[in-house]
């Protein structure tokens, strides 16, 4: 899988391309990233890529020119999708995530200052995505999650693909996940419940479904009812 990243800020991703999970996509072939500055398509001697919104409204907007060059670059030489993260956009979950896991190239815009100009959003975003109902500074931090989320979903990555699937709002596990335990076995004269101590596998998941049914009713029970 190719992603392909639209941001001001190319360096804030160096750390993070290097670092578990998704270092080791990379390693593997599993996932190709690509950083691509849009201030280099700005016209102006400046290289200005903001300006003021009309209205008279504060914050400062994306200019239209600078962005839909850079993304008429990488579409020119295959299409693919372009994801905006954005607090207006559609809540990420994980089934967004197992669906651009499955494509074979992606472009991430990282927006930044307000907002980005109402007319590209409309001609050139093909989706639009938010980490959740708060604002960021920029588009960064979702594309990062989004790319750490895909990456660890790509074949070959994980050592053992069936975690992912009995993950919190995995496949096989569709609400929140069920507490996990390693040794030691007591730990402050908290024991390790006796059910995973035993080995019968028909008790052991038989636990783990009632566990992760009463984590989501606790905890998440818009979840619990969208399931009835």
């Amino acid at each position: 899988m190719r992603i392909e990243v639209l941001t001001l800020f190319p360096e804030l991703f160096e750390g993070f391309k290097q670092t578990s999970m998704v270092s080791r996509a990379i390693e593997r072939k599993a996932i190709r990233l690509s950083f691509h500055d849009f201030r280099k398509h700005s016209q102006n001697k400046h290289h200005q890529v903001d300006d003021y919104a009309y209205g008279g409204f504060a914050g400062m907007v994306l200019q239209v020119e600078p962005v839909y060059r850079a993304i008429q670059e990488l579409i020119s030489k295959s299409f693919a999708p372009v994801v905006y993260f954005t607090p207006q956009g559609r809540l990420l979950d994980q089934s967004i995530l197992q669906y651009y896991s499955e494509l074979p190239r992606v472009i991430l815009l990282c927006g930044h200052y307000k907002e980005l100009d109402q007319r590209l959003r409309d001609i050139a975003v093909s989706d639009e995505i938010s980490l959740g109902d708060y604002v960021l500074s920029g588009g960064e931090i979702p594309a990062m999650a989004f790319i750490d989320g895909v990456a660890r979903l790509q074949p070959g990555v994980l050592s053992d693909i069936d975690s992912a699937h009995h993950d919190s709002f995995g496949t096989n596990q569709p609400g929140l996940g069920f507490p996990c335990y390693t040794r030691p076995e007591r730990w402050m004269d908290i024991a390790v419940p006796q059910v995973l101590r035993e080995g019968n596998h028909r008790m052991i998941k038989d636990w783990a479904q009632q566990q992760a049914q009463q984590l989501t009713r606790s905890r998440r029970p818009d979840l619990d009812k969208q399931k009835g």
